[in-house]
């Protein structure tokens, strides 16, 4: 058999592997979207890299648009297997790829505008709702825990990560030539301190392990609490400055932690009596689908739900859905606090909050976790003084902050405790993916010191035989 890896090589969005057997049948590890990439992203997100039609079946690791979210373009394109992830996914899933739709047919339509007044050609999306709505036909929800069949060359297993809700490490066993090789992908891993899921959960013995790497040269710092460091930036953005504070977050993961560490702060009565929005249809849905499966909390969590039925709610808070709602906050004066997709800024509608505000030195935007370089994110990570958004430069005379302790992602001591339930020495070759490259050869540095032999970090359309 081979496998190619066609996304988040070298990179960290994109997830897409895809594994051939001998017999030809493909079956691919995630269908994800690059993002943040400036203008290699289109390009990269209109090129598989394989022909769809050909992928017998896809296998989902979780709902982040990063690794979801060219499925609807696989279907489009040809693809007519079954997409298999656990039943938490599946439903989160629904509302990111429809959700994405609908921003890249405002996006273009946006950009289109522009494209016209210098007389070049009109873009059309990657796809649009109606193809998210016929991707949802091809899912099925798989438990986790229970080994099931895809065919008679195949058996895949989900394991809860720790991620997201319904993240999974996905572990295959695949039969060829008469013998059974062992095959694991970790998705993405979360952190064994989370404050709301459970920690990733061991996995039997692999031949082959791919492994993501967002956070594999550092160390997450713990010494903070999250809803303290969240009460300074408010005080000192809402109280003191009299501004707005807004906070990019990804829909799934993000907004959720963050709107339970500010009902935390009710709970200890040191929340700031002020307005909070959270101003993204998904992170709404999101967050009702979350309620749906307490039974992936952490113990914390499912004691505090004996007290108080809403881990997510509180006084001040307020869910925007309209556009025009939207709107109207960029025509309010602070102080107040935005809590809006996407996580790096870089698409939905924080970033036109970001663009209304970002040129008001009493406003601060702060960042809860990774950014790509080229995003808007990493731009103002950077310290970029000037930005472009939507075409138009814009003075950085916002404050501009960073929690760094939120990711959702592990960091190199998190991903080093996955891997402690396996015996390196029985493990053929491991891939390293889902990271910056400079990153992954400082953590491919630190596999070899633990014992794994044969550590590669592939690069684009990389493709490799496993014996």
């Amino acid at each position: 058999m081979k496998i190619a890896f066609h996304g988040a090589a070298r990179t960290v969005t994109g997830s897409k592997h895809l594994i051939t057997l001998k017999n030809g049948n493909k079956y691919l590890l995630d269908c994800g979207m690059f993002q943040g990439l400036g203008k290699d992203t289109d390009v990269l997100n209109r090129n598989f890299g394989f022909d769809a039609s050909t992928v017998t079946a896809l296998i989902l690791s979780h709902a982040h648009i990063d690794h979801c979210g060219l499925i609807p373009k696989l279907v489009k394109d040809g693809f007519n297997g079954k997409v298999y992830c656990t039943p938490a996914t599946k439903e989160l899933a629904a509302v990111m790829l429809e959700d994405s739709a609908g921003i890249q047919e405002n996006d273009v339509k946006y950009e289109n505008k522009r494209r016209v007044h210098d007389g070049l050609p009109y873009l059309k999306p990657l796809y649009d709702t109606d193809d998210a709505l016929a991707a949802m036909d091809h899912f099925v929800a798989v438990e986790y825990n229970n080994w099931f069949e895809i065919d008679e060359n195949i058996s895949v297993q989900y394991k809860d990560a720790g991620h997201i809700i319904g993240s999974a490490s996905v572990h295959l066993k695949i039969k060829e030539d008469g013998k059974i090789t062992r095959l694991s992908f970790s998705g993405d891993v979360g952190r064994y301190r989370d404050v709301i899921l459970r920690s990733p959960a061991v996995f039997d013995q692999a031949d082959y392990i791919i492994i993501e790497s967002t956070y594999g040269n550092s160390l997450h710092d713990n010494a903070t609490t999250t809803p303290d460091q969240l009460l300074q930036w408010i005080e000192k953005a809402c109280l003191q400055k009299k501004g707005k504070l807004i906070i990019p977050a990804f829909s799934v993961g993000r907004t959720q932690e963050l709107l339970f560490a500010l009902n935390q702060l009710e709970l200890e009565r040191r929340l700031p009596e002020l307005e909070y929005f959270v101003d993204s249809p998904l992170s709404v849905k999101a967050t009702e689908i979350v309620k749906h499966y307490p039974q992936y909390f952490n113990d914390t969590i499912q004691k505090i739900l004996k007290e108080d039925n809403d881990p997510f709610g509180f006084k001040g808070l307020k869910f925007i859905k309209s556009v025009d709602e939207s709107k109207m906050l960029n025509f309010r004066d602070g102080p107040f606090v935005v809590i809006s997709a996407s996580g790096m800024a870089d698409a939905g509608r924080v970033k036109h909050h970001v663009s209304n505000n970002i040129e008001n030195s009493r406003n601060t935007i702060l960042l809860t976790g990774y950014c790509e370089p080229h995003s808007l994110g990493g731009k103002l990570m950077a310290g970029a003084k000037e930005v472009n958004i939507f075409g138009v430069m814009h003075e950085v005379n916002a404050e501009i902050g960073s929690i760094r302790s939120m990711s959702a992602h592990g960091d190199y001591d998190d991903l080093c405790q996955f891997l402690a339930c396996q015996d390196p020495k029985q493990v053929k070759r491991l891939f390293v993916v889902h990271g910056e490259f400079n990153v992954q050869q400082e953590f491919q540095r630190r596999l070899i010191n633990k014992g794994f032999a044969d550590v590669e970090v592939p690069e684009m359309h990389y493709e490799v035989g496993l014996t």
